[in-house]
């Protein structure tokens, strides 16, 4: 397995050639695949990962799914109910989640279109998508990457804590059933 440095260059290198036309996609969507376990380490290495992409003439803007998860329920306007809900029945986390699953991805859909075309009359602008681990247990990155079809204006790379167990298929967070349904050029794993 490639160490996240090498994957981060080869990355580097694919977004810089760009994405040909084939039978998957011509989207410029790319993942960068690590072992759940290294979460830390890619978000330690961010910063530098950031920085030499400046330093590469990149126009690099961050979306946080954490911070966009925490926004979003902290202004959703079924709060108090969700929290009326959940007092009566405290323990009942199936019925906790399944309310943030049907609520979260048309939001978040919602934030990362617009994050998106605030780059679309960018020059040389890259979207870096971290923290895909706060989607875990609503909803998956491929679910929203598939919302977004179409509308991927700039290179976007998904930081996407996994496993990576063919050409197309992926493990979110290594324990999801395998999902092949990306149209994206994947990278480590």
């Amino acid at each position: 397995m490639p160490s996240l440095k090498d994957s981060f260059d080869e990355l580097v290198v694919r977004v810089q050639s760009g994405r040909d036309l084939d039978h998957a996609s011509y989207e410029p969507i790319y993942y960068l695949i690590f072992p759940p376990q290294e979460i830390l380490a890619v978000k330690r290495m961010l910063p530098a990962w950031e920085s030499r992409l400046r330093n590469d003439g990149w126009t690099v803007q961050t979306f946080s799914m954490a911070q966009a998860v925490q926004e979003i329920i902290g202004q959703a306007p079924l709060l108090k109910l969700w929290v009326a809900a959940d007092a009566k029945a405290p323990l009942n986390w199936d019925k906790t989640n399944q309310a943030l699953a049907n609520y979260l991805p048309g939001e978040l859909k919602k934030r990362l279109e617009a994050a998106l075309e605030a780059l679309q009359c960018q020059k040389h602008a890259i979207l870096l998508v971290t923290d895909l681990e706060a989607l875990h247990p609503y909803t998956k990155i491929g679910t929203l990457e598939g919302l977004l079809y179409g509308k991927f204006y700039a290179p976007t790379v998904f930081f996407y804590p996994g496993e990576r167990t063919g050409k197309t298929r992926l493990k979110f967070l290594g324990f999801y059933p395998e999902d092949g349904n990306y149209r994206s050029v994947h990278v480590g794993g």
